[in-house]
């Protein structure tokens, strides 16, 4: 048996679909599903996107962008143990309190299965759509994340930072998980890497490096996380520019990583059904999962 974990990344279909797909996903054998995030779109998204080159998304300003919470309770009330992500949620979009409460009432209904994946965000436009600094979002971002844990965890809060200054204060009911749910934060620049090592308790890739740099960056955050600590520490990625076979995993599990997100191709007509996903789910368990479990 082994410990590496197997992840599934829900996109491109309507949120309706995502229960019933999960509860396969969780049958076969899948431990986690994932869901991206965005709040708002400019008209026109720009070529900043740092993950492509060129800087183009994958994303058209009409796509349409849904909670990710009121998305995975769905999810959580169709299925019994599979972890529910965020892949990733831009922090410094909202107040902290707004995602203290939506997170701690998600681990509460589901039985303390939330993944908070997380990120500081790209797309200066949608800061200035939401009135939100994108300027200062990294050292907010990371002030943040000391006040989740500050509220998910003491009873008396008065939190007096650098952005935030809040309280006195009660904030009930904590996570179900304890002493809070994990914090998992992306980027994979070498501040990014650092963040991640330093404030978070795992780091999530967007699966845009090559092989050459994500066993780099695998090495530098184990470097990293010594310097912090030895307290557990999870890397997560996708495959999304590698093949979705056994070798593909069995890879990423002997350069360290603890969790791969498998991601379904679209059809060749650029498309993608509940029934395409559901028939990767299981492909992907008979092929991976299965063989995995036994390596």
């Amino acid at each position: 048996m082994t410990d590496f974990k197997v992840g599934l990344s829900l996109f491109g279909l309507s949120p309706r679909h995502y229960p019933a797909i999960s509860k396969r996903a969780e049958e076969v054998g899948f431990e986690s599903v994932w869901l991206g995030e965005h709040l708002v779109f400019p008209s026109k998204i720009p070529d900043t996107y740092p993950y492509a080159e060129g800087g183009v998304a994958p994303v058209d300003p009409g796509t349409h962008l849904f909670d990710p919470w009121v998305v995975l309770a769905d999810i959580a009330a169709r299925t019994q143990n599979l972890r529910l992500g965020t892949s990733v949620y831009i922090l410094p979009l909202r107040h902290p309190l707004v995602t203290a409460r939506a997170v701690a009432t998600l681990d509460r209904v589901s039985g303390g299965r939330v993944l908070l994946g997380a990120g500081i965000g790209w797309l200066k436009e949608e800061f200035d759509l939401v009135g939100e600094s994108f300027a200062n979002r990294g050292p907010r971002s990371e002030e943040i994340l000391d006040l989740l844990r500050v509220l998910w965890t003491e009873t008396e809060i008065d939190f007096r930072g650098r952005y935030y200054q809040l309280g006195p204060l009660r904030f009930e009911p904590k996570p179900a998980q304890k002493p809070h749910p994990p914090l998992i934060m992306g980027g994979e620049s070498e501040l990014a890497l650092e963040r991640a090592a330093r404030t978070s308790d795992g780091w999530i890739g967007a699966g845009a490096l090559g092989r050459e740099e994500l066993t780099a960056a695998v090495q530098r955050l184990r470097e990293l996380r010594r310097g912090f600590g030895d307290a557990p520490f999870e890397i997560t990625t996708f495959n999304r520019y590698l093949p979705t076979n056994l070798e593909t995993a069995l890879w990423h599990r002997d350069i360290g990583i603890d969790r791969l997100n498998l991601m379904p191709s679209l059809r060749p007509d650029g498309g993608l059904s509940a029934d395409d996903v559901i028939a990767f789910v299981e492909r992907s368990a008979e092929e991976i999962l299965v063989p995995l479990a036994h390596s």
